[in-house]
């Protein structure tokens, strides 16, 4: 299975998946509205990966099977000071 990677013109570390390249019939306007240009990254088989950096593979195909795309987010951030507390024992005030 090949599919396009597009980065988002809008949204930093925000992906775009779809089957085609410049193929983007099955992604929702509103979804397009919100990602802004899509800037072409790569072309991947996914028929020759078991892994990706950071998409789940499997989660990849079936989505792209299913709907045409797979939209990926940025990792939610990290709460350094929830952290900070959680690990020094400091309660919340």
């Amino acid at each position: 299975m090949l599919c396009a990677v597009y980065k988002s013109s809008r949204k930093l570390e925000t992906y775009l998946y779809v089957l085609k390249r410049d193929d983007f019939s099955a992604v929702p306007d509103a979804l397009m509205a919100t990602f802004g240009t899509p800037q072409l990254v790569t072309l991947i088989n996914l028929a020759n990966r078991d892994k990706l950096a950071i998409a789940d593979i499997e989660k990849l195909k079936t989505k792209l099977s299913q709907h045409g795309f797979y939209l990926q987010l940025p990792p939610p951030t990290e709460d350094l000071l929830k952290k900070h507390r959680i690990d020094h024992g400091v309660e919340d005030l």
